[in-house]
C-alpha cells in the first residue's frame, strides 16, 4: 500500500491560535484574546461517513482532518487551541485531538470541528 500523504496536498493555510493569559488587575489569571503562534500548510480533509458524523453534520458542525507536517510548533498544539483559515478569517477550526498517526514524527493528524463556538 503506497503512502498518499505529500507537500502536494498541503493547499490550505491556516493560523494556528491559543488564547492569553492576562492579568485581571487583582493578581487574577483569566483568558485574554486569541495570538496567533505559527501559520502552516495544511491538508484539509472533511470527514463524511458514521452516524456520528453525520448527526454532527445536520446540527450545522463539520469535523475535519487537519493533517500537518511535525514541526516543534504543530506539536505543541492542545485542545486549548483554534485554527483559523488564512484566507478566510471567519473561518475556524475547534480543535479537539492531536495525533502521530504512524508514529515516525512525520505528520500529525489534529481532529477538529467548524461550525461550533471556540
Amino acid at each position: 500500500m503506497s503512502d498518499k500523504r505529500g507537500a502536494g496536498k498541503l493547499r490550505e493555510k491556516l493560523l494556528f491560535q491559543r488564547r492569553l493569559i492576562v492579568d485581571d488587575g487583582m493578581g487574577n489569571e483569566q483568558s485574554g484574546d486569541w495570538e496567533t503562534k505559527f501559520a502552516a500548510a495544511v491538508e484539509l480533509i472533511p470527514l463524511k461517513g458514521g452516524e456520528p458524523v453525520l448527526a454532527a453534520r445536520l446540527s450545522g458542525v463539520q469535523p475535519y482532518i487537519i493533517r500537518i507536517r511535525s514541526c516543534a510548533a504543530a506539536r505543541a498544539v492542545t485542545p486549548a487551541w483554534r485554527a483559523v483559515d488564512a484566507r478566510q478569517q471567519g473561518r475556524t477550526f475547534n480543535i479537539t485531538a492531536a495525533v502521530d498517526p504512524d508514529n515516525k514524527n512525520a505528520w500529525l493528524d489534529i481532529m477538529a470541528t467548524q461550525g461550533v463556538a471556540t
